[in-house]
């Protein structure tokens, strides 16, 4: 009989315990990896065996592969941003963290105004907007909580529990940074989180600005005779339907940074006034690679095919006519 097995059974594995001293692993947050201030993002990451986001520890005795810095990643002041800035996590309830820059603050009369991300995206992909942005005023970007740097803790699975664990977490940041009143921006779901917020606390926003905002409109009852849909995809829709929106980017493990250069070729043309690399592109990918927080979140707020569960445009009364700027 050889070593390993026992007659009858299948072979067991083996355990050996290696005597030599190992160094601790360091530790590890659930979004390391999109540890880029804003926008110097990728360099200095290399393979190794683990899962992104969990301890070298335990990736090893998976057999599988994560990302880990070989050496630390300097910050790099993107060109055309010429105001002082400050970057901080903003501590708020149960441990959690905001990742936020923080723009021109020697004006400090004026309405600050902050500015919410997208789905998937981060306080990098304002990059370009900051040096107008802030001329007149001081300026906060943030990392919407389970998404970026920011904290990625567990979402409730109801839409509205999701929804209100995104809007109160950003009240807990504004008065953690004791702003009485604020001008919000929001981009596509950051647009739809900052209608829910005016909504839950309009003595708090002076102007509400929405680009592209996601989750406005209701879904039509004939949205699927106006434009058909393919049986095929409507099958593969319901296959994906129990997993994130971006559950194939972390199934493509290391490959997944060269699906989304592929995919979206577009993030380093837009950027390419501010960086000659991948930058961007690495960027987005690292943002993503991490745990589906904010994404799970976003996903039990929506409905076949990207339709909010709770339409905003069903929500929003006419009082806020005078103050809402749709681009």
């Amino acid at each position: 009989m050889t070593q390993g097995h026992v007659r009858g059974r299948a072979p067991v594995a083996r355990v050996l315990k290696d005597s030599r001293p190992r160094a601790a692993a360091p530790a590890q947050s659930a979004c390391q990896p999109a540890c880029l201030v804003a926008y110097g993002l990728g360099r200095g990451w290399v393979i190794f065996s683990g899962t992104p986001g969990a301890p070298a520890r335990l990736g090893r005795a998976r057999g599988e592969r994560t990302w880990q810095r070989k050496r630390p990643i300097l910050w790099r002041p993107p060109r055309g941003v010429p105001c002082p800035y400050k970057k901080e996590s903003v501590c708020i309830s149960s441990g959690n963290k905001i990742w936020t820059l923080k723009f021109s603050q020697d004006i400090a009369h004026k309405t600050p105004l902050v500015l919410l991300h997208g789905f998937g995206g981060g306080v990098g992909l304002w990059a370009l907007n900051f040096g107008d942005l802030c001329e007149n005023r001081p300026v906060y970007a943030l990392d919407l909580l389970g998404f970026g740097r920011s904290s990625r803790p567990p979402f409730g699975s109801d839409a509205v529990e999701a929804e209100d664990q995104f809007v109160d977490t950003i009240e807990e940041w504004r008065c953690a940074l004791s702003l009485d009143a604020v001008i919000l921006l929001g981009h596509n779901l950051g647009g739809f989180l900052a209608a829910a917020y005016s909504l839950k606390y309009p003595s708090r926003v002076k102007h509400l600005i929405l680009v592209e905002p996601w989750g406005f409109p209701e879904r039509p009852d004939n949205a699927d005779q106006d434009r058909p849909i393919p049986v095929w995809i409507k099958a593969l829709g319901a296959v994906l339907t129990p997993f994130n929106p971006l559950a194939g980017l972390r199934i493509a493990g290391p490959f997944g940074l060269s699906l989304v250069q592929r995919l979206r070729p577009d993030f380093k043309r837009k950027y390419a006034s501010m960086f000659e690399d991948d930058t961007v592109t690495e960027y987005i990918y690292h943002c993503n690679v991490q745990t589906p927080s904010g994404e799970t979140a976003f996903r039990n707020m929506t409905i076949p095919y990207g339709w909010a569960k709770r339409p905003m445009l069903l929500r929003i009364g006419y009082p806020w006519c005078g103050t809402l700027c749709v681009c």
